[in-house]
């Protein structure tokens, strides 16, 4: 007796989705039925979700304001040369706390150096510590972000409860106490210095990035295409690599942006209480600790480089903002 067709129906359908989910999970392309026209670059491609966000981003006037001024500080914490030809070491105690002239743009300072050339040079410790800072803490709360949501069960249960020690303990408190545990002199180079600051922030400031990874794993390892390539065979590695990681990253993207201002904040809160960056190094902290004590005989010590650590805090805060916008789904 002949098979009912109904059920050959099923059985065609059923091979077609085991096809579908392999070449899903193993990231092969399915060959065009017969007849079906040929896809080109622009017509048939899927689009990614980086690729949706770029479009957003291009048209944001957020994203373009912040991204000029991010440049702008890059290029002057990497190349100061190129806005100023003064030496910011070199000091005329006569010239103490003169206010803004045509021959210094800014004043001089308390030891008769020239603000704006300090001003300039100090966006290089500052940015530096921020952005170490940053990258040391995706590396640190990313990783055991993965490792806690992928695995889950004890190693989850450990991870969370190390996260829970560590964020019970305060960002500025914390560092105050490793900092003044492992203090620096004017001996000291400057990048141990810079190293010492970054040490600090970052031993304490993981945890928030580590809760968003492991948030953002758990939603993708359940996903379809992620129980198919375990279904096939795929190993752990191949899995986070290949799946979870590039699906999970756009939070901890945008948090890490916007807290890069805060860590850049937080170096000069630190460098303010005398904990921070030492000199020889030259940071806008170490500036503003500076002109505390005159402010109001000699504000433009203060207002300047405050200034431009305020500028350099909102337009990564900015650029965080506007990359949120285009990375979230919810606001499409």
């Amino acid at each position: 007796m002949s098979e009912p067709t109904h059920l050959g129906g099923s059985r065609d359908r059923e091979n077609v989705q085991n096809e579908f989910m392999r070449a899903r999970a193993e990231d092969i392309t399915l060959p065009a039925p017969e007849g079906a026209p040929e896809p080109t670059d622009d017509v048939g491609k899927p689009r990614s979700l980086w690729q949706d966000a770029w479009d957003d981003l291009r048209r944001n006037k957020l994203f373009i304001v912040g991204s000029v001024l991010v440049l702008i500080l890059i290029v002057m914490a990497a190349f100061p040369q190129l806005f100023t030809s003064v030496d910011p070491r070199e000091c005329v105690l006569q010239n103490s706390r003169q206010p803004p002239s045509s021959e210094a743009w800014f004043g001089y300072d308390l030891q008769g150096c020239d603000v704006y050339a300090r001003t300039i040079y100090g966006a290089r410790a500052s940015i530096l510590v921020g952005i170490f800072t940053t990258t040391a803490v995706m590396i640190i709360g990313g990783l055991i972000g993965i490792i806690a949501g992928f695995f889950g069960g004890w190693v989850d249960g450990i991870a969370s409860r190390i996260t829970d020690v560590f964020l019970a303990l305060p960002l500025l408190l914390g560092s105050i106490l490793i900092l003044t545990a492992f203090p620096s002199t004017t001996d000291t180079p400057e990048l141990v210095v810079i190293g010492k600051v970054v040490l600090a922030l970052a031993l304490l400031g993981w945890t928030q990035l580590a809760r968003i990874m492991r948030s953002s794993v758990i939603q993708v390892k359940n996903q379809d295409y992620v129980q198919a390539a375990r279904a096939l065979g795929a190993t752990s590695t191949r899995i986070i690599g290949r799946h979870v990681l590039p699906n999970s990253l756009a939070p901890v993207i945008v948090v890490a942006m916007i807290s890069l201002g805060a860590y850049i904040s937080a170096e000069a809160t630190l460098s303010f209480l005398g904990i921070g960056l030492q000199p020889p190094v030259i940071s806008w902290g170490i500036a503003v600790n500076d002109a505390a004590t005159y402010v109001r005989t000699s504000p433009h010590m203060l207002f300047f480089p405050a200034m431009f650590l305020s500028v350099t805090v909102f337009a990564f805060i900015m650029l965080g903002d506007a990359v949120r916008d285009a990375l979230d789904p919810k606001l499409r």
